[in-house]
């Protein structure tokens, strides 16, 4: 049964990435942590639903979505990082 799941491992992986960058985009915004918690784990849930529905019918284009997930990835981390700077470089940066 796992072996179907093999060629979207890298998509759980990045997934997980994907979340822990959103959720230092949160803090570094100066977000509530408990909100930013909740909402995490309503955005795994829902998501947790759509791979498990879609996985048959995207196991097919894995490649893709890989690819399209690590892009995602790296985009994400590059403007979590830039906001960080700029925060750090100036408190009152909105």
């Amino acid at each position: 049964m796992l072996e179907e799941f093999l060629p979207l491992i890298w998509l759980i992986i990045f997934g997980n990435i994907e979340n822990l960058i959103l959720a230092s985009q949160g803090v570094v915004k100066g977000a509530n942590p408990l909100k930013l918690a909740i909402l995490s784990i309503i955005a795994v849930i829902v998501w947790l639903i759509i791979g498990t529905v879609g996985t048959t019918i995207a196991m097919p284009y894995a490649n893709i979505i890989d690819f399209i997930g690590g892009l995602a990835i790296v985009i994400l981390g590059i403007q979590s990082m830039v906001e960080a700077v700029r925060f750090h470089e100036d408190p009152n940066y909105k």
